[in-house]
């Protein structure tokens, strides 16, 4: 049996928002909404991957927080681990800028406005006790 392979998400929270990320691909998942992040490369820790994802993603810089108790499988060998996330004073803005084509800062009132990938449901509901 392999080792799964780590995909990281950001829970990114900002003055007691979360960002969601919409997907524009694949197709099958384009249109929904999920934490954005990525798969940990080989020799990266799960912190340095999100940090480098978040960059490459979103262009913003972050500083990676404590890990979300939990991890979600996702297609096989791959499994979900989420981490709380915040951006650093000089970081500029969130942009949509590989895989997503929109963001929104989400309130804890408006968490479920948006169809949530599956695998990220759970993870919402545990972020959402902590916002």
């Amino acid at each position: 049996m392999t080792e799964p392979i780590v995909v990281v998400g950001a829970a990114l929270i900002d003055t007691g928002r979360l960002l969601a990320a919409r997907r524009s691909a694949p197709p099958e998942l384009a249109g929904r909404w999920e934490l954005p992040g990525g798969k940990v490369e080989p020799g990266e820790t799960p912190e340095a991957a999100l940090a480098r994802e978040l960059r490459e993603e979103l262009g913003v810089a972050a500083e990676v927080g404590e890990r979300i108790p939990g991890e979600w499988p996702l297609r096989p060998p791959y499994v979900l681990q989420i981490w709380t996330a915040r951006l650093l004073p000089a970081s500029p803005d969130p942009k949509p800028l590989q895989d997503h084509d929109d963001l929104r800062w989400l309130t804890p009132a408006e968490l479920w406005d948006v169809p949530w990938l599956d695998q990220d449901v759970e993870a919402v509901r545990k972020i959402a006790a902590r916002l």
